[in-house]
């Protein structure tokens, strides 16, 4: 089953739904002021009908598909906490919302890919609520990972654990014994499937089914490494691609990932591994770990590296998967799980700028997080997830005519989309690349540096290339291509 013919050509944006538009359509039932600070567990009242009205905004924007967080029935604000797979939460507008969302973004040729978060439900979950109503008895107990003593009502039951059992759950404690039944991470709120019971197999297979058929053109899959069964996940493309053999399946993995991506499970991960080294060469003296280390899965970065020591990093992520692997993988600077960009990087927005060309340019499918193009800035959650500020004297217009005009860049030239990948030039703070495609090619040099930097790089064409982004100078063919890239700038030509 080949990986989806649109992906390489995609501009994702995704979208946190509490938190990105708020239509007038639903009724206002006591939500956090919009503007306000967020918070773990308040609402913004966001919902998917906000989002369809602005459907014209992300098109302006170049947006050709959108990546939502869940949008299934939960108690949480982010909605991995599921309690109903089959029904849209009610604050987000219900079953309705989605379908007039997915009718709406498909006449713009928008896609709309859904996180599925598989691997554990919520106390809310029916099949889990059962169990601990009736114990042995239910006949959903073997759905879950449940304590034989307690399944017998021998020892103390119940979805709310004490002070003294979450302690020892903390205290690394397997939370089956600590309070009764497998946490995700011991955490009592996210109660583990099992997925080796036949019964659970088919529901998630079922539920994914229903929303592709439902119309939805793929799914972003929450920490699938977690379910370890490469046979669960085989069915499970399975059962997804012989409803629509165009549908996408992107993984939540931080680290490499081949197992997954041999082309039987997943088409491509979240490529935050491409996230560390733009993070550590865009961000420059600008980076700032202590916001960094925020998230765990960036406490190896501990300083900011040249460009040569960038190069090699993308060279080995370049030969790491197959080119069909490497030309799908959903490329993204931040995300609901990250401080942003902009706050990695102490507000500089020429980094920001720099790293979004970049993701623009190289392999794979860009994903622009909300809010990062009119700059948006957040420390980790909850600050990552802010409501999206309509009000546009508070946007950075320059920054988001900049982003506009890099997301056309790609739209226009297939190379930059579709070209193979030569690393071209890296020292003095600035890195090269060409991308070549049906005998044409664009050479992107990126500057991280404080000063103008001449380059030299290896061009075959005899004739010098025009500029087609930012202001190169000193354009000239004498064996090599010699031009100039301005400080702290990007610049691509062709």
């Amino acid at each position: 089953m080949a990986i989806p013919t649109w992906v390489q050509d995609a501009v994702f944006y995704q979208i946190f739904p509490d938190r990105f538009a708020r239509s007038k359509r639903m009724p206002d039932l006591g939500f956090e002021t919009w503007d306000s600070p967020p918070t773990v567990h308040g609402l913004k009242g966001g919902d998917l009908y906000g989002i369809t009205e602005k459907l014209d905004y992300l098109v302006d924007l170049g947006i050709t598909a959108l990546y939502l967080n869940p949008v299934f029935a939960s108690a949480s604000n982010h909605r991995y906490h599921t309690y109903d797979y089959y029904n849209v939460d009610p604050f987000l507008g219900g079953n309705d919302a989605l379908r007039l969302l997915l009718d709406q973004a498909h006449k713009r040729d928008i896609r709309v890919v859904l996180d599925g978060v598989f691997n554990h439900a919520s106390r809310g979950f029916w099949q889990f609520h059962h169990v601990l109503e009736n114990g042995i008895k239910s006949p959903f107990k073997d759905w879950f990972y449940f304590d034989e003593e307690r399944l017998h009502g021998r020892r103390r039951w119940g979805a709310y654990p004490s002070t003294s059992e979450l302690r020892a759950a903390e205290n690394g404690e397997d939370s089956l014994k600590a309070y009764g039944y497998r946490g995700w991470w011991h955490n009592p709120a996210l109660p583990k499937f099992n997925t080796d019971t036949p019964a659970v197999r088919k529901y998630i297979f079922d539920v994914a089914k229903y929303w592709i058929d439902f119309g939805i053109d793929g799914w972003r899959l929450d920490v699938p490494t977690e379910i370890d069964d490469d046979v669960f996940w085989q069915e499970f493309r399975y059962r997804v691609r012989k409803a629509n053999s165009q549908a996408y399946i992107v993984a939540e993995i931080w680290h490499e990932a081949h197992r997954w991506l041999q082309g039987d499970q997943f088409d491509a991960q979240m490529n935050y591994e491409v996230t560390k080294p733009m993070l550590a060469f865009f961000g420059g003296d600008h980076l700032d770990t202590r916001v960094l280390h925020q998230q765990s899965n960036y406490h190896g970065i501990h300083h900011s590296i040249d460009a040569h020591e960038f190069a090699n990093q993308i060279d080995h992520h370049i030969g790491l998967y197959k080119k069909d692997v490497t030309y799908a993988q959903m490329n993204l600077l931040d995300s609901h799980d990250t401080p942003r960009f902009l706050s990695c990087v102490s507000g500089n927005k020429d980094s920001l700028k720099l790293a979004t060309l970049f993701m623009l340019t190289y392999p794979g499918a860009p994903c622009i997080y909300y809010g990062n193009e009119i700059g948006m800035d957040g420390e980790h959650d909850p600050d990552c997830r802010k409501s999206f500020a309509w009000d546009e004297s508070k946007w950075d217009k320059e920054l988001l005519g900049y982003t506009k005009d890099a997301v056309l860049l790609r739209k226009k030239n297939a190379p930059l989309r579709q070209g193979d990948y030569r690393r071209l030039w890296s020292a003095d703070g600035v890195y090269a690349f060409s991308r070549s495609f049906e005998g044409k090619t664009c050479v992107v040099a990126m500057n991280v540096s404080e000063s103008p930097q001449q380059i030299h790089v290896t061009y075959e064409a005899e004739k010098a290339p025009k500029p087609i982004f930012g202001a190169p100078s000193d354009i000239s063919i004498n064996d090599r291509l010699h031009f100039t890239v301005p400080a702290r700038s990007g610049v691509v030509l062709k």
